[in-house]
């Protein structure tokens, strides 16, 4: 042992010959990081604004007291998640489950690349020669690549592309993959066989770093495992209304093409937080293919955040545009929603309108208000702005389901489309009229507006 601290002392010696620092501190250097708006993205400069009520409560509802808060800078999605985006997180979710499938499949039959078959798709470190050093110890020592042995933690070759039509089907044991992400036989109707959507399921880890960072247990015992369905429930739009003919939203709305653009709706609170986890790993996962630093975490907006946000800077103001009306000199609705008794349509939309519609506010975000109400971080409790922190406020209590959801929506009363109206929904729930948009924290604070002097 002394040998070998020895010989560590005479490297550090050697090492330290060759340094270019000159024997000053310098500082570490890590990877270059330039700061770089994410794509749908638009930067929300931190500040100070008076959150809540500025007006009269005329619902009476007394959650919303004025508070004079200060929130960080970060990035906020342009519009609300759409259809076509979320699609993208359920296709990816879809092809990682039929990889790992097929490569569990692969290795149960003892097929290997080069067959022609299921081989194909059998696990990147199935062939010795493919394997890194790494990936060797971990299956030495946990097994199938981690310690819950469930395949999770093996490299996938994603290098071969998946055959879609049976007619293509290589073999029978693709096949027998394949059949197995269907609706059985007798759920099949009008000649269609669709992927079993219950089957979709996202499992991912989160620390509860509040918690953590509140007591000296042991930090695994704040890592918590989620294993969330991913797919939209689509029957909102039958539940939601009774005595009402709402078939083909259910039918088409979030699968056919026509709707790419409308904002994605059917998804819980907890839903959209494991999208918000995939769309963190998504981007990662490149950057650390060009060995860049990872960025941050995407996430909900907390319920501050949100309506900072949707003040676009305005102090004071009833809805995102200014107010106090919601229409504007010409006589045009502001957003979507229920202008009239029963005319849902007065608005020129009859449920919800393409994400990038009516007029952005100053912070080029669109329909903060109306079109489909918004999920938040938050947790729901009418006295929150009592207690809540003046700097960056959240308050989200794990065990409370009721979940605050903003902005209002196209079938909301304008009285909600207010950027101090406070709403909730519980957590496992999802409407036909909720959606949601995520941000980004920005690392820095060289965009700090002085609210002061504006």
């Amino acid at each position: 042992m002394k040998k070998f601290i020895a010989l560590i002392a005479v490297l550090a010696l050697i090492v330290g010959c060759g340094r270019s620092d000159r024997g000053q501190l310098v500082g570490a250097t890590g990877k270059k990081w330039n700061p770089e708006k994410p794509y749908g993205m638009t930067l929300i400069p931190g500040g100070a604004f008076v959150m809540g009520k500025a007006d009269d409560d005329i619902a009476d509802q007394r959650n919303a007291p004025p508070k004079t808060v200060t929130v960080r800078s970060f990035y906020m999605d342009e519009t609300e998640i759409n259809n076509a985006e979320y699609r993208q997180f359920v296709e990816y979710v879809k092809d990682s489950i039929i990889r790992v499938r097929l490569a569990i499949m692969a290795e149960m039959e003892g097929a290997v690349p080069g067959d022609g078959g299921i081989g194909e798709f059998a696990f990147a470190d199935a062939d010795p020669e493919n394997m890194t050093p790494y990936e060797e110890y971990m299956l030495n020592a946990y097994g199938q690549g981690g310690p819950s042995d469930t395949y999770e933690n093996r490299r996938l070759n994603k290098d071969v592309e998946l055959y879609t039509e049976p007619e293509d089907y290589p073999d029978i044991y693709y096949a027998e993959v394949m059949d197995s992400m269907y609706i059985p036989l007798e759920e099949v109707y009008n000649g269609q066989r669709t992927i079993d959507v219950k089957k979709l399921k996202f499992k991912y880890s989160w620390m509860d770093i509040q918690a953590a960072a509140r007591s000296n247990e042991n930090r695994s015992n704040f890592v918590n495992t989620e294993e969330i369905s991913i797919y939209p429930d689509t029957t909102v739009w039958i539940k939601d209304f009774n005595y009402s003919y709402n078939e083909p939203m259910h039918n088409d709305y979030f699968w056919h093409s026509a709707f790419d653009d409308y904002p994605v709706v059917g998804v819980s609170w907890k839903q959209a937080r494991a999208f918000a986890q995939w769309r963190t790993m998504y981007h990662n996962q490149f950057r650390q293919s060009k060995d860049l630093e990872n960025v941050s975490t995407y996430r909900l907006p907390t319920e501050a955040e949100w309506e900072y946000a949707a003040r676009g800077g305005l102090e004071g103001a009833t809805y995102p545009w200014g107010g106090p009306y919601a229409k504007n000199d010409r006589g045009c609705f502001m957003a979507n929603f229920k202008p009239l008794r029963g005319d849902y349509a007065a608005d020129q939309a009859l449920y919800t309108v393409e994400a990038k519609s009516y007029e952005p506010n100053d912070y080029g975000l669109y329909n903060m208000a109306g079109n489909v109400a918004e999920w938040v971080f938050s947790s729901y409790d009418p006295v929150s702005y009592e207690y809540m922190s003046t700097m960056n406020p959240t308050v989200n209590n794990p065990e409370d389901m009721r979940k605050v959801v903003r902005g209002g929506s196209w079938k909301d009363v304008a009285y909600f489309l207010q950027v101090s109206s406070r709403d909730y929904e519980y957590a496992d729930s999802a409407r036909s009229y909720i959606g949601f948009r995520t941000v980004q924290d920005y690392l820095g604070t060289d965009v700090t507006l002085n609210q002061s002097n504006r």
